[in-house]
């Protein structure tokens, strides 16, 4: 006699990634649990709202970053560890108009929506793509990434390193608990987001850096996204409130012709002239160990091309010392120099206390002071607010 019940069908074996370690993958599949960035389109098929690739993953399969899958009809997403985890200059990120010369806890997961063949952070944001690549995560909690970054003084937490958008659910809760200790939070990120991730991360998130890495949709394809859907990314980062810094790596021979650096700063201002564009130097690895580094000049002409474009706050990077003014921030009005640097280092600020320059009074947009920080009390003690440089 048969059942009355139908017997359930047998899970969907998860697909293994495109390259990496039997025990990398073991490790990174259990350190997961239930996404939030998603939807279900049937029992067992979702689509993944977490990145503007919006995968659609059947029960088993994986998503472009191969580190979201399916299992039995539901998303799992990373959760619960990290592979880098760091107390950086904030203008390492780089943020020039956030709390200038304070410290960004930064931490860092595996995997990414691209494959750029320059990556520097190749060996997580591609380990489940690339069998050179990999790093064995550790475990850790949210609170206790709060409790080291509290320790180390930071001013700022970012999510960066790997590609911050696929890993959103953890980056977000992170951020939930660092703004109510008066964190400023920061998203490290190449873009290519949806409205849905978006409007997930923003009452959380207050800074958002983007890769624009090229203003060639071919080029852009070739590293596994078109351009277009980056531009939206951009505006929709602007357009929702954000605090938006964008940083141009100029690659000789790649995106360093005068045509597309002045299309890039044209593209920009047409959002704001008060957006800083970072043009940053190009130095070998991954893939491209075997193409030439970026010269100070080549950064010098394409911050010069930013300024005649009419963007007020342009800085050229990675050279300390070779690329003139272009480390320091200046008044758009009075012209005097606001900010001194050095390379990451920060050896004068003159900006008021609410970000207005001394002289003539111009307000200077950014994130210029700390929130106040609420007391944390703990067994044994508590943190009590830093300064606006996280000193």
């Amino acid at each position: 006699m048969e059942s009355e019940h139908m017997a359930s069908p047998p899970a969907a074996p998860l697909r293994p990634p495109l390259a990496g370690n039997p025990a990398l993958t073991e490790r990174v599949d259990r350190l997961t649990r239930e996404g939030e960035l998603y939807r279900k389109l049937d029992s067992s098929t979702v689509r993944c709202l977490a990145c503007a690739h919006r995968c659609l993953i059947r029960a088993g399969g994986r998503g472009v970053c191969q580190v979201r899958f399916n299992r039995d009809g539901s998303l799992y997403v990373p959760w619960g560890y990290v592979t880098a985890l760091n107390a950086d200059p904030t203008e390492k990120k780089p943020f020039y108009h956030v709390c200038p010369g304070s410290m960004t806890f930064t931490f860092g997961m595996l995997g990414c929506d691209l494959h750029c063949p320059y990556c520097q952070n190749w060996r997580i944001s591609q380990s489940l793509r690339d069998a050179d690549a990999g790093e064995m995560p550790g475990e850790i909690a949210p609170t206790a990434i709060l409790t080291l970054a509290e320790r180390s003084g930071a001013a700022c937490i970012a999510s960066s390193y790997n590609e911050p958008l696929i890993t959103s659910e953890w980056a977000r809760e992170i951020f939930r608990l660092s703004k109510a200790a008066g964190l400023i939070t920061l998203y490290v990120s190449n873009g290519h987001a949806t409205r849905e991730v978006l409007e997930y991360l923003r009452p959380y998130t207050d800074g958002y850096k983007i890769d624009l890495k090229t203003m060639r949709d071919r080029s852009y394809r070739q590293l596994g996204a078109p351009l277009n859907r980056v531009l939206d990314g951009i505006r929709m980062v602007h357009e929702m409130g954000f605090w938006l810094e964008v940083v141009t790596l100029v690659i000789p021979g790649f995106n360093d012709s005068d045509a597309e650096l002045r299309a890039a700063a044209q593209f920009i201002v047409s959002l704001s002239p008060d957006i800083p564009w970072h043009v940053t130097a190009f130095h070998a690895d991954y893939h491209l160990r075997d193409h030439p580094n970026t010269h100070a000049r080549t950064l010098m002409r394409a911050a010069e091309t930013g300024r005649s474009e009419g963007l007020r706050y342009v800085y050229a990077g990675n050279l300390p010392g070779q690329v003139g003014d272009y480390e320091a921030t200046a008044c758009p009005n009075c012209h005097r120099r606001l900010i001194h640097r050095y390379g990451l280092r920060v050896l004068d600020n003159r900006l008021t206390g609410d970000g207005r320059c001394p002289d003539c009074f111009t307000p200077i947009p950014g994130i210029w002071q700390r929130a106040e920080r609420r007391a944390l009390y703990q067994k044994g003690g508590f943190y009590a607010g830093l300064d606006q440089h996280g000193l």
